[in-house]
């Protein structure tokens, strides 16, 4: 039986561009230089880059690396913090109102301006009522956080007491720090579905495609003010007056009140 052959072992020296050989202490010398220059920290890989550009050396960041942390002089890693897991989305039962909201982004096109602008809705699935929404030339995960709240306190719902559950796709507005910390604040609990499967967020999908047949596509706004007019009055016309299928051609605003005050029986939803 063979005996393990030992590893190859550290020259001591590294070569530079004319063929000289550099020795590792000098190499070291480079690195303390490298560092007191500018009076910045410098991770491994952008010390090793300096070597090879200011002083002509052949060496790659492993061993930069190995001599870094001889000297002692290795950045702290990075730690990451996750602040919430993230919970993916899943199919529930939903009985009652303020159990299941869903949040999603859509834009539209103001002709008379040339640009886009955005809307941010929040959505109930069990009444189909649009409890608040963000009309904007941008949309930020500010204004996201800013829908939620006022949904939230347009319900009645306070921090201690049962909250709904948010689903969200992926979006830049929903993944942002400030929305994870708004969630937390509330102990709401925050569901992001898979990437590619709207249809786990089918509420708001829905609702979206309502506002972009009967509102969006109807008017050529002429300016962001024509737009928030228009849109303002469709979505009241949309939550105390338009008759919705699938709550028995009631008017969301009135099925949620008539489950509330318990004048009818509701129907149960899959989301």
């Amino acid at each position: 039986m063979s005996k393990k052959q030992p590893g190859r072992k550290i020259p001591g020296y590294s070569v530079n561009l004319k063929g000289e050989k550099v020795p590792d202490e000098t190499i070291k010398d480079f690195i303390k230089v490298i560092i007191a220059g500018d009076g910045f920290p410098y991770g491994y890989k952008k010390i090793n880059i300096t070597l090879q550009e200011d002083y002509q050396l052949i060496i790659n960041h492993k061993k930069t690396y190995r001599l870094c942390k001889e000297l002692n002089v290795l950045r702290p890693q990075r730690k990451i913090y996750p602040f919430r897991p993230r919970k993916l989305a899943k199919r529930e039962k939903v009985t009652a109102p303020n159990q299941h909201w869903q949040m999603d982004l859509k834009y539209g096109y103001i002709a008379g301006m040339d640009r886009f602008f955005f809307q941010l809705s929040l959505i109930d699935v069990y009444d189909r009522s649009v409890i608040d929404y963000h009309l904007g030339l941008s949309a930020k995960a500010k204004d996201a956080c800013a829908v939620l709240i006022n949904s939230l306190k347009k319900r009645g719902l306070k921090p201690g007491m049962k909250l709904p559950i948010i689903r969200t796709d992926n979006g830049s507005q929903f993944t942002a720090k400030i929305f994870q910390e708004t969630c937390w604040k509330w102990k709401l609990t925050h569901e992001r579905i898979p990437v590619k499967t709207p249809n786990m967020n089918a509420y708001i999908e829905s609702f979206h495609s309502i506002l972009e047949d009967e509102c969006y596509s109807r008017n050529e706004f002429s300016s962001f003010t024509d737009a928030y007019r228009v849109i303002s009055e469709y979505m009241d016309y949309y939550n105390n007056r338009r008759r919705h299928g699938s709550i028995g051609y009631m008017a969301p605003a009135k099925y949620f009140k008539a489950v509330i005050n318990k004048q009818i029986t509701g129907k149960k939803f899959v989301a």
